[in-house]
């Protein structure tokens, strides 16, 4: 294997015509030049300068490495500077997959205030609901995934096991309902009270929590409508056609015209959380983006 500082050695000597004059170049003893020397040689396979008394000239070898040994070591020191750059923060990309309603909420002010400390690092936003998003992150299609899960579903303890999980916030399910609703001026309701309601649901996971929470409490919600926008949700509780559960973040992204939000009783909440893998946590530009997410988590809590 071909040593960059050998390559550097090697060009000094070719420049200078002598162990003596690179070593003065380089900073260093005649003998550790031509140690250096001798351990390209060994490496290439073949001699790469001929010594005739206090004279030095290259072989055909030496003038083919030499002649490629300047665009070596200037890519060399091209990444080395991009990587310095990219350690620094002064440059860097990361990929962020988010759901739709931490899009809206969460992820503005912390890229805002990512752009603000570190304006060289460039970060791309892509929307997709867990799991899906989850997926993307473990086979490399992005570096962060905004993600949640329900507390106390199924298996979600074990379902992140390999990945770096930064805790963000608990989000509130909140209950929406028309404006002319029986409920609609309640200070709480109990998701009972509901069950012979019509229901709007949302994303496929959001939809699978909704029927495992009614159905503990004793019905089976009747689901006339089922749509991963939320606005559209909020539009079809607005005009009447029925009820529905969101979680606090999707309401802060919406004006629920037409509509009405109660506290739901008892408290259904979901786990908001950034996820990375566990080489790419290491990354500065990663860990600068996760520290932004839980700042702009923070300032959401109650």
């Amino acid at each position: 294997m071909i040593e960059a500082r050998h390559l550097r050695v090697l060009r000094a000597v070719a420049a200078t015509g002598s162990f003596s004059a690179a070593g003065r170049e380089l900073g260093c003893t005649q003998p550790a030049v031509s140690q250096q020397m001798k351990a390209l040689e060994a490496s290439v396979g073949t001699p790469l300068l001929i010594r005739s008394g206090r004279e030095m000239r290259l072989t055909q070898a030496g003038e083919a490495l030499v002649r490629h040994a300047a665009g070596i070591i200037a890519g060399l020191t091209a990444a080395e500077e991009e990587v310095a750059a990219i350690a620094g923060l002064r440059a860097g990309r990361v990929r962020l997959v988010s759901f739709p309603s931490g899009s809206s909420t969460l992820v503005p002010a912390a890229l805002a205030a990512l752009r603000a400390a570190h304006p060289g690092t460039r970060v791309s936003l892509e929307e997709a609901e867990p799991p899906q998003s989850v997926e993307m992150l473990r086979e490399g299609d992005c570096d962060v995934a905004l993600a949640f899960r329900y507390e106390g579903a199924a298996g979600g303890g074990d379902e992140w096991a390999d990945l770096v999980v930064r805790p963000l916030l608990r989000d509130r399910l909140v209950a929406l309902v028309p404006e002319r609703h029986r409920l609609a001026r309640a200070g709480s309701v109990a998701i009972g009270e509901l069950a012979r309601e019509p229901w709007i649901a949302g994303c496929p996971r959001c939809r699978g929590q909704l029927v495992e929470v009614c159905e503990g409490a004793g019905f089976t919600p009747r689901i006339d409508f089922a749509t991963d926008d939320y606005p559209a949700v909020v539009g079809l509780v607005g005009a009447g056609l029925g009820v529905a559960v969101l979680p606090q973040l999707a309401i802060e992204s919406v004006r629920p015209r037409g509509a009405r939000t109660v506290t739901l009783e008892p408290a259904v909440r979901r786990e908001i959380v950034a996820l990375t893998l566990p080489d790419l946590a290491q990354v500065p530009a990663v860990a600068a983006t996760l520290d932004q997410l839980e700042r702009a988590a923070g300032r959401k809590q109650p």
